[in-house]
């Protein structure tokens, strides 16, 4: 069988992907790794595929782009966010913060014709992550499958109720489909995520660092979480902490009950922010 394969259901015109090899990935929390993939000392096992310091096979990098070992997509890709095994966002320094991001420019441009460029992260064994070593990933859906990404509602944009930075708007949609799920969206509409600039790289960064640090007051320096990023004009960042457990309800109609108010999220955020 195939790596991955795409496959429409006709009654319903929704996709999913069968992945079988993707089952054999390692995963942290139920086969300890003895050595780490993505750790200092790994270099030149795996062809790399874009790097920010050093040269291709040394160690003396800052960040590594590879090719995702188990792909659910024609191209799949690994973001390992720097040589450290245990510091996320919330522990770097803003620069790394802001490599991180304009990396995620970078590839995101050097895909954008193939396809719809998804980005996203995945933090804690309860929002999907398998290895403990801070990384992001990069797919690629190709434009003949429509995935249901939400794109930003015109409503939300005019809404008053926000924190704003200098490029940014802040919010907590009156639609959230998880508690304290917060959207991060630019000043500026009309842009895909690969027109960023560097001030407004700046800005980001700082932003979601802020933000996470919060959503940690409020549960615990253990959050699990997710976060997207959307690419289409109008991108957007979504930020999902993963503080509950779907049920069958939530599974079998796709309709989500939210136990929290995004008022209270929002007051918590421009409490602390």
């Amino acid at each position: 069988m195939p790596e991955f394969k795409f496959i429409q259901n006709q009654a319903t015109k929704k996709w999913v992907i069968q992945a079988p090899r993707r089952a054999k990935r390692p995963i942290d929390a139920k086969t300890p790794q003895k050595i780490c993939p993505f750790c200092l000392g790994q270099e030149g096992k795996e062809s790399e595929l874009y790097r920010v310091g050093g040269i291709e096979g040394d160690s003396n990098w800052q960040i590594r782009v590879l090719p995702n070992k188990y792909p659910f997509a024609p191209i799949h890709e690994i973001i390992i966010h720097s040589p450290d095994h245990h510091k996320n966002f919330t522990e770097l320094d803003p620069s790394s913060v802001e490599l991180i991001f304009k990396t995620y420019r970078q590839r995101f441009q050097t895909h954008k014709e193939k396809g719809k460029v998804y980005i996203f992260h995945n933090r804690g064994e309860g929002a999907g992550e398998s290895l403990v070593h801070p990384h992001s990933q990069l797919v690629v859906i190709p434009d003949d499958l429509k995935a249901e990404i939400q794109p930003l509602n015109p409503l939300d944009q005019n809404t008053t109720e926000m924190i704003q930075t200098i490029n940014y708007n802040i919010f907590c949609p009156e639609t959230s489909e998880w508690p304290d799920e917060v959207w991060i969206f630019p000043k500026q509409e009309g842009k895909v995520f690969g027109e960023i600039s560097e001030p407004e790289i700046a800005d980001l960064s700082v932003s979601l660092v802020k933000i996470l640090k919060i959503l940690e007051i409020k549960h615990s320096k253990e959050l699990a979480y997710n976060f997207y990023i959307y690419p289409d004009p109008n991108w957007y960042l979504r930020i999902m902490p993963r503080a509950r457990v779907l049920g069958g309800f939530e599974l079998g109609t796709n309709i989500y009950v939210n136990t929290q108010d995004p008022k209270e999220t929002l007051n918590f955020l421009k409490e602390h922010f």
